[in-house]
């Protein structure tokens, strides 16, 4: 039980570092409690509103499920405005948390 809490812990650090990565990218982040309803299930995504880019994340996700979205985004942008050095590394530390 505590590698899970360990692996969260981690996961949740690199999910911080990750949205401020999003964030220097002009992507707009937002942690929110999906209400779920009768007839629809509302999900985590990215969507595009008008010039900008959204990622609604269900703050009730699992940090890792959190992680991965936020990683698939980055990986669509071109990302050569900011310093990736760390960002990069994040990025690939998403892929071994996948193949965990």
């Amino acid at each position: 039980m505590g590698t899970s809490s360990a692996g969260k812990g981690s996961a949740t650090r690199l999910l911080e570092e990750l949205i401020e990565t999003a964030r220097r990218c002009g992507i707009t982040v937002r942690r929110e409690k999906l209400l779920r309803e009768v007839g629809y299930r509302a999900r985590s995504g990215a969507c595009r509103l008008k010039d900008q880019t959204y990622i609604i994340l269900d703050r009730d996700q699992h940090p890792r499920e959190q992680l991965e979205l936020i990683a698939e985004v980055l990986k669509e942008r071109s990302l050569g405005q900011i310093d990736l050095s760390s960002s990069r590394a994040h990025l690939s530390l998403v892929d071994s948390i996948r193949r965990d």
